[in-house]
């Protein structure tokens, strides 16, 4: 018998036929709304999430409809329902206890790419572990932490450099927390709010605000989603210099200056996107394990510093107006479903 076929279930687990999900109705609006679960199949397990996490950058643009069309393949959520730009149900940071599926999984603190949503079924392939080393709480972090491998990936920081990232965000934060840690580079993490130095300081990162930023940088990493900081990130690079653009900004055009210094230093603009495997690691990696690798990295606990909220998933529709706001200063806010 193989581990998909012994299937197991947890006491009164069967008894669960409703779930309950947040969904994007109209821009800046969302809603509960139920919905019945069938019974899992011998491959797919049913989840009962425990936390979830809101990832604000690309949240943010659906819930206030700025996805472009041109872009609604290619932004789809594994897990999405509905389609762009509503209603959908959108989301990709959960974490759960699985409560019915393959006995090497049941009771087991899993991760999965899904939306806000109390529990679920998916197949028993979409789930990854958590590390028993790694909380349930912080877990949360594992989508930021893929987008932030991924973007070291392509900045491909090398020893001795001087990198800085523009926007100390929770993905920019986390960048330069990783490259922090390659021998001999020296990191500036760079924000308009200099209430993110204490983050910085957690993080044992150097911080500075925008004036204050060094120049000649070797790499500079660009995540604030404004286009200042994209300007600013061409300006603090040294010749040959290459910036890395990982902030995405939907619908929104930006201007900046390809002239003078920009064609004089031949600087390299390369953009970095989640959603593809760097073409060099695409023979021996593939999303499972880069996956993989980011939950295993959130065993350091100065991490908690990248949560800077909790509320109960039941506030989410009206919370959301705030979280996803423009204004907002939130980093990763978390939220907690009842047990």
């Amino acid at each position: 018998m193989s581990a998909l076929d012994d299937v197991g279930k947890a006491p009164n687990a069967a008894k669960k036929t409703w779930a309950t999900a947040f969904w994007v109705t109209n821009p800046a609006q969302g809603e509960m709304r139920r919905e019945q679960l069938s019974p899992p199949a011998q491959d797919e397990v049913h989840i009962r999430t425990l936390y979830s996490g809101i990832s604000r950058g690309t949240e943010s643009l659906v819930f206030n409809g700025r996805v472009p069309e041109s872009e609604f393949s290619r932004m789809r959520a594994p897990f999405q329902s509905g389609e762009f730009p509503a209603p959908v149900k959108y989301g990709y940071c959960s974490v759960g206890r699985v409560e019915q599926g393959p006995s090497v999984l049941l009771d087991k603190t899993v991760f999965c790419l899904f939306p806000h949503q109390d529990h679920y079924i998916v197949p028993a392939s979409a789930v990854l572990e958590v590390p028993t080393n790694v909380p349930a709480k912080r877990a949360v972090l594992a989508a930021n932490m893929e987008t932030a491998i991924n973007g070291v990936w392509d900045a491909e920081p090398m020893l001795g450099e001087r990198i800085t990232i523009m926007g100390a965000g929770v993905v920019g934060a986390l960048v330069a927390y990783l490259c922090a840690q390659v021998p001999g580079v020296t990191v500036q993490l760079v924000d308009i709010n200099p209430e993110r130095r204490q983050l910085a300081e957690q993080l044992d990162v150097t911080f500075c605000t925008p004036e204050q930023a060094l120049h000649d940088q070797d790499c500079v990493i660009h995540a604030s989603g404004q286009s200042a900081g994209l300007r600013q990130a061409l300006a603090l690079a040294g010749s040959e210099g290459r910036i890395i653009e990982m902030s995405w900004f939907g619908e929104g055009d930006i201007a900046i200056p390809l002239g003078g210094a920009f064609h004089s230093q031949r600087l390299t603009l390369k953009a970095s996107q989640v959603g593809q495997l760097p073409p060099k690691l695409r023979p021996r990696w593939d999303y499972q394990r880069r996956l993989q690798l980011a939950l295993s990295l959130l065993v350091d606990e100065r991490l908690d510093a990248l949560i800077s909220g909790e509320s109960d998933f039941a506030q989410l529709p009206t919370l959301a107006p705030q979280l996803f706001g423009r204004g907002s200063v939130e980093l990763c806010h978390r939220l907690r479903y009842p047990s």
